[in-house]
């Protein structure tokens, strides 16, 4: 635990060491008399989904623009974590980044509806609404967080994965501690279910899990295999408590730097990028569940009526938020 415990201190120290030498080297994005240059951090792999509609976006704005809008592009964490690329944007360090809508609701609340659990019906169901007026309202509302949401990508399912022992129902997650994102909503997700809540970097996940800190964690496929968990949790629990999607964010700084024309340009790149990522996302889906099996890793389809009734108290608290009960009216009903 004290190894542990000294690799978080030297990795919080080496992320602070690159938000400094960030700050200081994007405090201006650069810009030419002829383009705009904007910089877009994010945590995920190269491999990623998620990282090749963003790619695709970069594509789509250079041609739209003929080159006067760019994306320069930084994944794997090279600037930081999620929570830190969103600080970066607010004090208009970089330009953009991609987060988890669950990271963004500890900065724009609205965005707590994301991680109710069992909310969205099906991946119809989700992107109906997010693509509809309750998307607007959310992109648009995180301008007063000086997080302006560009859209939406596809991050399916989020699913329980443990290492010891399988998961039929909420029950066999009594004395489990579970790796959540650091959210108070995903926090109660857990705990509503059954689990002991551990809220933990996803870059601290992989020793936490060898070195059984934590017993499991949840996610989406993709993020399993990408990160190398299923080298240690050989069971995957196909519960889908929650589809909390991804977003594209621009700091309003930057946002209100850009011209009409510009906008639209940025706007259109990632409309259509976001019709390539769900492609991306559905191949990558596939074929990690092919390796998955070829390594072992057991697949646990429960039967989720027990999940949904035990979670519930979690929308009757969000229910009580006048803010916040107008939104879920409109997605239960749509």
């Amino acid at each position: 635990m004290a190894k542990f415990l000294k690799i978080i201190e030297f990795r919080k120290l080496f992320s602070l060491m690159l938000l400094v030498v960030a700050a200081s080297t994007f405090q201006s994005c650069s810009s030419t008399k002829d383009s705009k240059l904007l910089y877009f951090a994010h945590s995920l792999p190269m491999s990623h989904p998620v990282h090749k509609g963003i790619v695709a976006m970069q594509e789509a704005l250079n041609e739209k623009s003929d080159g006067k809008l760019q994306i320069k592009i930084f994944p794997d964490g090279q600037l930081g974590s999620e929570r830190e690329a969103l600080e970066l944007l607010q004090i208009g360090s970089i330009a953009m980044t991609k987060v988890s809508a669950s990271a963004l609701s500890n900065f724009a609340p609205e965005y707590q509806i994301t991680v109710i659990p069992y909310l969205f019906r099906d991946s119809d169901h989700l992107f109906r609404n997010l693509e509809g007026e309750v998307g607007k309202q959310l992109l648009e509302g995180g301008s007063e967080y000086l997080l302006r949401g560009i859209c939406f990508y596809d991050a399916g399912a989020r699913s329980f994965y443990t290492k010891d022992r399988p998961v039929h129902s909420p029950d066999d997650l009594d004395g489990l501690k579970v790796r959540v994102q650091n959210d108070q909503m995903s926090v109660s997700m857990a705990n509503s279910l059954g689990a002991s809540a551990t809220p933990m970097s996803f870059g601290e996940l992989y020793t936490a899990l060898q070195q059984n800190v934590v017993d499991g964690a949840e996610n989406n496929i993709p993020s399993f295999v990408s990160s190398n968990h299923f080298e240690v949790c050989k069971y995957y629990i196909f519960d889908e408590h929650t589809m909390v999607p991804d977003v594209v964010i621009i700091g309003t700084k930057f946002w209100d730097l850009l011209s009409d024309e510009e906008k639209g340009w940025l706007e259109a790149a990632a409309k259509e990028s976001v019709a390539k990522q769900k492609v991306y996302w559905a191949e990558t889906v596939e074929e990690n569940m092919k390796m998955l099996k070829e390594a072992g890793v057991e697949f646990i389809y429960p039967d989720k009526a027990p999940f949904v009734e035990k979670s519930k108290p979690v929308m009757e608290r969000l229910m009580q938020n006048p803010k916040l009960k107008p939104i879920i009216d409109k997605i239960n009903s749509n």
